[in-house]
This record gives structure tokens, C-alpha cells and sequence, in this order.
């Protein structure tokens, strides 16, 4: 905790993380992330487990943002070049290069975006 925010660490585990022979296979995934969240609680402890909640509309602009709107993006100049008879291979990479700015724009409106996808903590019960 520091300040008005707590750091909680999710696990994300692949499904055939608890396998018993995830030792010999090399599917079995286990990633840590940490997510800052604002709280007004202060009885939180450091150890204790909670749930992390979402709100579902917030998750659908997060897919929009994240997935759907640099494919389209992708797709739009790729359409657009190759419609102006740019060479296929360089109208590909200059649409993928499209995605450069469009994330840089991500980045710098992040705390923007901070306050539209709002992460909030419960107790477990």
C-alpha cells in the first residue's frame, strides 16, 4: 500500500497449469501481474487474499482498444495502400507500422484511460 492505491498481484495460470504432468510439458504457464488499485478501505493487510472486480462494459471498450480498433486500423491503411498500387510487401509493413503511433497515443493518454477502466477490490468471503 502507498498512498491511495494498494498493489494487488493476480496469478494467471494456463489451464493445464495443475496437471500432474505440467513437468514435462511446456504449456503449463503461471504469470504474476500486478495492478495498482485505488481503495478507500485501509483494513486490508498485506497477504490477504481478495477478488478483483471489473466492470463487464469496462472489459468490452478494453477489447475495443486493445484488439479491435488497431486491427481495423491495420486493415484500413492496408486496404488504402494497396489500393494506391504500393508494393504488397511495403504496404504491409507500413499498415503494421501504423500500430508505432497508435500504442505511443495509448501510452501517453494512460492516465486518462486509468480512470475509464476501473479496477476495485473485494474481500473474499
Amino acid at each position: 500500500m502507498k498512498g491511495d492505491t494498494i498493489t494487488v498481484t493476480i496469478t494467471q495460470s494456463s489451464a493445464c497449469s495443475s496437471c500432474h504432468a505440467r513437468g514435462a510439458c511446456s504449456v503449463a504457464d503461471i504469470q504474476e501481474k500486478d495492478v495498482e488499485i485505488p481503495f478507500k478501505n485501509s483494513s486490508y493487510i498485506p497477504g490477504q487474499e481478495v477478488s478483483v472486480v471489473f466492470q463487464e462494459s469496462a472489459g468490452l471498450k478494453a477489447l475495443f482498444y486493445g484488439y479491435i480498433l488497431p486491427f481495423l486500423l491495420v486493415l484500413a491503411v492496408l486496404i488504402v495502400l494497396y489500393s494506391v498500387s504500393i508494393h504488397e510487401v511495403l504496404a504491409g509493413l507500413l499498415s503494421l507500422g501504423i500500430l508505432i503511433p497508435y500504442y505511443i497515443t495509448i501510452y501517453f493518454f494512460r492516465d486518462k484511460l486509468k480512470k475509464v477502466f476501473k479496477f476495485e477490490v473485494e474481500e473474499n468471503s
